[in-house]
């Protein structure tokens, strides 16, 4: 019965391969144009792994540690920077699949089911060999709480301590990208094996970005075109370079003039990029903001609060499916009880019965005896008299 409360209120619980997207790794360390460190660490990274074997099998080292057999790895860097892709490309490079999760799809507001569904990734990649990735990694391995004031606390604090048990214990490849990694808890820095970090590209990385970008035999590209002007006016990461690059495709192919659809030029980039960062000031502007917007920050905080209170509810109402599902179990098991109890009684009855009747038959047949042994003793009484 609760079961299914839950399921209605929060949804059906799902196995560890629906909580994950798998990808079969295509793009390469040659697709992605990095910082010449970022680059060095991603190497070291991948040599890391690649001699895990020799360490720790040839060399005996397994045979000595029983945990902190695996290789993590966290990527920190602005959105944009190219974690995402170095992951997959580590899992080319490695010829392993790639398991993308994400923390939405974890999530349960249901008391316990969130650090089951990060124990159940663990084990679908260990199944299947494959590396694991946590993308936006800052929401699943937060800082602790050091107090516990609300249930969604006490949540959030046991999806960490079993992500850091499963650490200890998986043999394969993680991956934690993480926007800023002061995000994380400490805890993580000893499971950690190399943090890597991912910086916003120079000029000189963002004129190879806006070239990589495009195919070099394909897309047709006007004279006009000057990529080091671009990367000297937009101080942007590659993830902006990507958009705004197909924003001036399609700008090319649909605006109106005799050159629509032939050729792109250097006005549609800039007006690519310009829709990039127009899109990216009304994603952070808040709706409730006026003239000097002192107001927002207080709307904001209320907004945050009413969050918290909600998630808050949310975990009392988990708490409280959890103690109807104990106390219907509890009712079972009394009812069962009881049910038990009848049925001996009902035995210990019809066994009475039986037992009742069988002295009553013993006792039938000695007073017939009785009775037979008499009529015959007056019989021959009667022949002796006469």
């Amino acid at each position: 019965m609760a079961d299914s409360i839950r399921d209605l209120i929060f949804g059906a619980t799902s196995s560890g391969r629906e909580l994950v997207e798998t990808i079969a790794p295509r793009r390469t360390f040659d697709d992605v144009v990095l910082p010449t460190t970022t680059l060095r660490a991603l190497n070291h990274a991948l040599a890391l792994v690649r001699k895990h074997d020799l360490i720790f099998h040839q060399w005996g080292l397994a045979e000595r540690h029983s945990t902190g057999l695996g290789l993590a790895f966290h990527f920190a860097g602005p959105p944009g920077t190219g974690k995402t892709i170095c992951a997959e490309a580590l899992a080319f490079a490695l010829d392993k699949r790639l398991l993308v999760v994400r923390y939405a799809e974890l999530e349960s507001r249901w008391v316990g089911q969130t650090s089951k569904h990060v124990a159940a990734v663990f084990r679908a990649a260990a199944r299947e060999d494959a590396v694991l990735f946590f993308d936006e990694a800052d929401a699943i391995a937060g800082r602790r709480f050091a107090s516990i004031t609300a249930a969604y606390e006490r949540e959030a604090n046991a999806v960490v301590n079993v992500l850091l048990h499963e650490l200890e214990t998986f043999p394969g490849v993680v991956i934690f990208a993480t926007n800023l990694a002061a995000n994380i808890d400490p805890a993580f820095e000893r499971r950690i094996r190399t943090h890597i970090l991912f910086e916003m590209p120079d000029v000189e990385e963002r004129e190879r970005i806006w070239r990589v970008q495009l195919h070099a035999r394909k897309t047709p590209l006007a004279d006009d075109i000057d990529f080091r002007a671009l990367a000297e006016a937009y101080a942007r990461s590659g993830g902006d370079i990507k958009n705004a690059v197909l924003k001036a495709a399609q700008i090319a192919t649909t605006e109106p003039g005799p050159d629509s659809g032939k050729r792109i030029h250097q006005r549609h980039f800039i007006l690519g990029m310009e829709e990039v960062i127009s899109a990216e000031g009304v994603m952070s502007q808040s709706l409730f903001d006026g003239a000097s917007g002192a107001g927002s920050g207080a709307v904001l905080e209320q907004i945050v609060e009413g969050q918290e209170q909600l998630r808050g509810e949310l975990g009392l109402v988990a708490e409280r499916l959890d103690g109807l599902e104990r106390a219907h179990k509890s009712h079972t098991s009394r009812q069962e009880a009881g049910s038990a109890e009848l049925e001996r009684r009902q035995t210990q009855a019809l066994e009475a019965a039986e037992a009742g009747r069988r002295r009553e038959s013993r006792n039938f047949k000695y007073l017939a005896g009785g009775a037979l042994l008499l009529a015959a003793v007056g019989l021959v009484l009667s022949l002796l008299q006469g």
